[in-house]
């Protein structure tokens, strides 16, 4: 999200905190909530409203008048925008595998302070919906917008719990 923003004109700047793992400093999990925007977001339609995510990350950035918020955290504001009709910044980890978790629970400083049965429980907790979720907004995304190539019969819309 941060190089979509900045490249588009916009600012990267210092988170206020920190937003590292599933939970906030208060011990809450980190949720996202759609805007009014959000809701009507063609991205968006026919998944909740609101989300349990994952975070890494330190930076946040400032939206120029162009840009939309489709969603938003308690801590770092801007956790979803659009630019034009077809780029899509997110900042939480909906892509987010079990592979690429253990990665980073045993390589990213900041979670390396975290503890680590801690995060597999929270992981464990949130997996299924996080997969679910990921693999929608992928199938959603338009066709000029997508990084990946990923052929729509590959997808698997009712993944196990050992996705």
């Amino acid at each position: 999200m941060q190089t979509l923003v900045k490249a588009s004109g916009g600012k990267v700047v210092r988170s206020p905190v920190k937003e590292i793992g599933f939970r906030d400093p208060e011990n809450n999990r980190f949720i996202v909530n759609l805007t009014e925007e959000g809701k009507r977001d063609p991205l968006f339609a026919g998944l909740d409203h609101t989300f349990d995510v994952f975070q890494l990350h330190g930076e946040t950035v400032e939206l120029t008048q162009e840009m939309a918020l489709l969603a938003t955290g308690e801590y770092c504001e801007n956790q979803v925008v659009k630019i034009g009709s077809n780029a899509y910044g997110i900042q939480c980890h909906f892509e987010l595998t079990p592979e690429m978790f253990e990665i980073w629970i045993n390589e990213d400083p900041d979670l390396l302070t975290l503890n680590k049965g801690k995060l597999r429980t929270d992981f464990e907790s949130t997996k299924v919906e996080c997969a679910q979720v990921g693999r929608r907004l992928l199938q959603k995304l338009p066709e000029d917008c997508r990084i990946l190539s990923i052929p729509p019969s590959s997808i698997n819309s009712n993944p196990s719990p050992s996705d």
